[in-house]
């Protein structure tokens, strides 16, 4: 194969067929990157980010498998949520392996709560080296009423489209203030312990189970369990974002894991959730070669 070719895969995970996109790179590479979509997406990406990016690392010599997990784009079976895709990642590298034979590692590259599913995943594996996680999620309805409150609410203040509107006569202090209230109200009830861990994407519903620790929680204890580097990108104009930072912020532990020399952190500010312009797209793709090549 050469560093162009990109070849279809079919592979199988408890009964279900799933599909994925091998790009070749280098016959004698020795490291892959395997992309894990975020819902609602699937192996293409938004505006093509995953297509660019894999052809990008590609054309480096890094072999890429995008694929789509159960219940998302072109693969059989129920979508299950970002937090049951174990099986699903594991046959994923395992087809990545048998294509490539000199593979001795993989890389998880994720966006959104494709992240998160690859902090969940990678310490169990130990061919997992090392991870690129953007924007992870970590979304409680504490942390996303605070990142609200902090990062939309200011901003609106601020936004002269907004006085536009108060000065035609066309805002509803009532509606707001109802809004803030309840905003207020999740942060309050969450800083006395009683919000629940509650993820929501825009293909699914999932609340954490009763007995588990929140969200931010167990993905800090996957990122400490797991031993290989990190790479962790983060856009200014995002909320998703925006709840990572508070979180850590807020949290000892975040701050201990991040300030590892295993992880290296790089921020765009002016780049939203899904990095959707060239320039955007380009700068992460130039990041994720860059820490790939100091390996």
């Amino acid at each position: 194969m050469n560093a162009h070719q990109e070849s279809p895969l079919i592979f199988e995970c408890e009964g279900a067929h799933l599909l994925g996109v091998l790009h070749a790179g280098s016959a004698s590479a020795t490291c892959g990157m395997l992309i894990v979509v975020g819902g609602p997406q699937y192996r293409v990406g938004s505006h093509r980010q995953f297509v660019l990016l894999a052809r990008d690392l590609a054309q480096a010599g890094i072999p890429v498998l995008r694929f789509d997990y159960r219940g998302m784009g072109d693969s059989e079976g129920e979508f299950a949520g970002f937090e049951q895709i174990d099986a699903d990642i594991a046959v994923a590298v395992d087809a990545f392996f048998a294509q490539i034979p000199g593979l001795r590692e993989v890389v998880i590259w994720g966006l959104c709560d494709a992240a998160s599913a690859a902090l969940f995943y990678a310490w169990r594996d130990p061919r997992i080296t090392g991870l690129v996680l953007l924007n992870p999620w970590l979304r409680t309805e504490a942390g996303q009423a605070r990142a609200y409150l902090r990062h939309y609410y200011l901003a609106r203040l601020i936004n002269p489209d907004l006085w536009r509107k108060i000065g035609r006569g066309e805002f509803s202090f009532a509606t707001a203030l109802r809004s803030l209230l309840a905003l207020v109200g999740q942060v309050w009830r969450g800083e006395r312990g009683g919000s629940q861990s509650v993820v929501e994407t825009a293909t699914a519903v999932q609340t954490s189970e009763p007995n588990q620790p929140p969200l931010p929680e167990r993905m800090a204890d996957g990122l400490r369990r797991f031993k290989g580097r990190a790479l962790l990108i983060l856009s200014g104009d995002d909320l998703t974002a925006a709840e990572f930072r508070d979180t850590v912020k807020a949290s000892r532990r975040w701050r201990r894991l991040l300030a590892q020399p295993r992880v290296t952190i790089r921020e765009y500010p002016a780049a939203n959730h899904t990095f959707s312009c060239r320039e955007w797209r380009d700068q992460v793709a130039a990041w994720t070669r860059e820490w790939l090549r100091k390996w």
